[in-house]
């Protein structure tokens, strides 16, 4: 029998190699909002496709795959969302999506070699494909982290996503799906569940990120569920950058987690000597004979918390990294689980980029509690 539409898999292996090459795709970008701030944090890369007619990206990536192409479509795609690295506003992030199939495929991983330091990049893992061993795809993540990216997990609480999944990917971000965030303003189970993923996250120094934002209700809830990051057509569509967030919605974010943020860590950071090695750390000691603490930085990243003994003898043991913008009684609750040695040191602050930005010395923190209660 005779193919009724001739030419239509040449012209779709046309338009495929075509979009491998990175010719008519482009990349939009949609705002992350930081509720406490009421600002942009981040920007998610989105692939589209302008130049063609069919415009919907998992066909794109399902043709891809049974063509065998699916690597460079990835890549192709990843090339895209770096395009605009360069302008990225500072103090924020780019996500951008990757199977974990993908990540030792040479042709992904010679777009981080291009890439060069990912300080300020978010490596979403998304859900297309299970992962199979957690013991192979290890490497690559670690190489990922050591270059400056962080991990997040896509669709948290949904399909692969589960608990093993969250416990040996140790992601630096989990973000709640659309089906979990619809209505939860109305939903108990909702909102339950919700407060149990970020119970777990403040455990393991990660970040909730809810996505699908459509009604204002549902924002209010999360914000007074202390959800740090949010995002959803509600906040801003994926659009060419870098789009700022509407001021009525910055006002109201900021008033409702004005009473949130007085009492988190943010309020009690202070600056700290830094150094990228042990060497240089010991002679900011010998320099400063009144120094007490040298925080060591991988990139822009805390490693460890330095004293001048620490330093002389090369005794990096990693320190307490807590987010700008957790809660005091939840740091103060981290802290004393430590050793006895080590309990009553400071704690080290990143902002939702993961990047140092200073110290929390227990003193602070302990008044900072008593003056709220």
């Amino acid at each position: 029998m005779d193919d009724p539409n001739p030419g239509v898999d040449t012209r779709e292996d046309t338009e495929l190699s075509a979009a491998c090459l990175g010719r008519g795709i482009a990349s939009a970008y949609q705002p992350i909002i930081d509720t406490a701030r009421g600002s942009v944090v981040g920007y998610e890369a989105l692939l589209r496709f302008p130049g063609y007619s069919e415009q919907n990206p998992e066909v794109w990536f399902a043709r891809a795959r049974r063509a065998g192409r699916a690597a460079d479509l990835e890549a192709a795609a990843l090339r895209c969302a770096f395009a605009h690295r360069s302008t990225l506003p500072g103090n924020c992030f780019l996500t951008v999506n990757v199977s974990p199939a993908l990540l030792s495929s040479p042709v992904v991983r010679r777009v981080w070699a291009e890439q060069g330091p990912l300080g300020g990049v978010v490596v979403e893992l998304t859900e297309q494909t299970p992962i199979d061993s957690y013991v192979q795809l290890e490497p690559h993540l670690n190489a990922l982290r050591a270059a400056g990216a962080m991990i997040a997990i896509d669709d948290a609480g949904s399909g692969y996503a589960g608990l093993q999944h969250l416990l040996s990917l140790r992601p630096s971000i989990i973000k709640m799906d659309r089906e979990l965030v619809r209505d939860i303003d109305t939903d108990e189970a909702k909102r339950a569940l919700m407060e149990m993923i970020g119970l777990f996250a403040s455990r393991v120094d990660a970040w909730i990120l809810a996505e699908g934002i459509e009604r204002v209700e549902e924002l209010d809830t999360l914000v007074s569920l202390g959800v740090p990051l949010v995002q959803g057509y509600l906040l801003g569509r994926p659009a060419p950058p870098w789009q700022g967030l509407d001021l009525d919605l910055a006002l109201r974010l900021s008033t409702r987690s004005h009473d949130a943020a007085a009492s988190t860590v943010r309020g009690v950071v202070e600056p700290a000597a830094t150094a990228v090695s042990l060497p240089a750390a010991a002679g900011l000691f010998r320099a400063d004979p009144e120094l007490t603490d040298v925080v060591l930085l991988d990139g822009q990243r805390p490693l460890a918390l330095l004293t001048e003994d620490t330093a002389r003898l090369g005794i990096v043991a990693p320190g307490l990294v807590v987010n700008v913008d957790t809660a005091v009684d939840e740091a103060l609750a981290r802290s004393v689980t430590r050793d006895q040695a080590s309990r009553f040191s400071p704690l080290l602050v990143t902002d939702n980029a993961g990047r140092f930005v200073g110290l929390a010395r227990m003193e602070r923190l302990i008044g900072k509690l008593a003056g709220s209660s």
